[in-house]
């Protein structure tokens, strides 16, 4: 009989693929990126990723530049 797996979140897409080490240092990559960040202008928590390396923040409505995956932390 079959054991019940680990839920890999985002990276259960690749299935068996990749191995487990690559697997868990992508997920805390995407795991930061898709939280809401601090904006450097207002100083709200309100900037999210719109493409790579494209930020726009929710509140004041500026879009800018900056990191691919994330804001530098300060």
């Amino acid at each position: 009989m079959t054991t019940k797996l680990k839920k890999s979140k985002s990276a259960g897409r690749f299935g068996a693929r990749y191995g487990k080490t690559v697997k868990n240092k992508l997920v805390k990559v995407e795991e930061k990126q898709r939280k809401k960040q601090k904006c450097p202008f207002c100083g709200k928590m309100g900037v999210k990723r719109r493409a790579k390396g494209i930020w726009e923040c929710t509140k004041c409505g500026k879009k800018f530049a900056a990191g691919t995956y994330y804001l530098k932390e300060e």
